[in-house]
C-alpha cells in the first residue's frame, strides 16, 4: 500500500514537471512568433502622428519620423511643433540609449535608472522605446488561452520599475492586440492597445495607444508612409546621426 502511495506521488510529480516544461516551452515559442512578427524586417522607415491627450480631452499633437533596422536599432525623431523639431532618442545593441535636444545642441546617453521616465512628455518611457526582443528581456509563462488571444504574463529578467507585462497575443498572426504594466507593487499602472496592418509581408503597428491609468493621461502613435527592406545601414544609427 505505502509502495502504491509512493509511485503515486512520484507518477503526480512527473507528470506536473512535464506540464510546466510543456507549458514554459509553449510561452516561450509563443513570445518568440511575436517577436518576429514585429522585428521580421530587415529594416523600416515611416512617419508618426503622436496625439497627446490629457484627463480633460485636451489634445496635442506632434509629428515624428522612425527608422529601425533588425531587432536592436532605432531612432525616433520629433519633426513638429517648432518646440520639439529635433527631439531625438537613439536605441542601440547592449542596452545603449541616446536622447539629443537640439536646444544644448549635445546628445546624453541615457542610464539604465532613468529608463523608466517618460520620453518628452508622452506616456511611452524610454524603456517603451527602447529596441530589443521581448523573448531577451523578458521571461514569459502562458496564464491562459482566452479565445482568439494567449494570454501570457512576462516577468523581466532585468533591472525593471515593472514587476511584470501582460500580453494579449493574436492566436492567428501573433501580434501583440494589448499590453497591461504593472509597477513593482503589482498595481496595473499602463496599457497598451495595439492595431496591426498587413503591409506587403509584414504586419504593422498601425496604431498604438498607450494610457497612463494614474494620471489618466493617453499617447496615440499612428503610422504612416511605411517603407520596408530600403537598405539602411549601421551608419544610419549613429550619435553623428541622431545630431543631424
Amino acid at each position: 500500500m505505502k509502495s502504491r502511495i509512493q509511485t503515486a506521488v512520484i507518477t503526480a510529480i512527473i507528470v506536473a514537471g512535464s506540464m510546466f516544461s510543456a507549458n514554459a516551452q509553449d510561452a516561450g515559442t509563443i513570445l518568440k512568433k511575436m517577436d518576429d512578427v514585429m522585428y521580421s524586417p530587415k529594416d523600416m522607415t515611416g512617419k508618426n502622428t503622436i496625439i497627446l491627450i490629457d484627463r480633460n480631452g485636451r489634445e496635442e499633437i506632434r509629428e515624428a519620423t522612425i527608422q529601425q533596422k533588425g531587432t536592436d536599432k532605432r531612432i525616433f525623431r520629433f519633426t513638429a511643433p517648432a518646440s520639439q523639431s529635433g527631439i531625438a532618442v537613439l536605441s542601440l545593441p547592449n542596452d545603449v540609449m541616446y536622447l539629443y535636444l537640439p536646444a544644448f545642441g549635445k546628445e546624453r546617453r541615457i542610464a539604465t535608472s532613468a529608463k523608466n521616465q517618460n520620453f518628452a512628455g508622452t506616456d511611452f518611457s524610454y524603456d517603451d522605446m527602447e529596441s530589443v526582443l521581448f523573448s531577451d528581456k523578458y521571461t514569459p509563462k502562458l496564464i491562459k488561452d482566452d479565445g482568439d488571444v494567449f494570454v501570457l504574463e512576462l516577468t523581466p529578467k532585468g533591472r525593471s520599475d515593472y514587476s511584470k507585462v501582460i500580453v494579449h497575443v493574436n492566436k492567428t498572426n501573433y501580434y501583440p492586440e494589448l499590453m497591461e504594466y504593472y509597477d513593482r507593487g503589482n498595481s496595473k499602472v499602463k496599457e497598451a492597445k495595439y492595431t496591426f496592418k498587413k503591409i506587403g509581408n509584414y504586419w504593422n503597428a498601425e496604431e498604438i495607444e498607450m494610457t497612463d491609468l494614474k494620471k489618466n493621461h493617453k499617447t496615440i502613435m499612428r503610422m504612416s508612409d511605411v517603407e520596408y527592406d530600403t537598405g539602411l545601414t549601421d551608419d544610419d544609427f549613429t550619435v553623428r546621426r541622431l545630431k543631424q
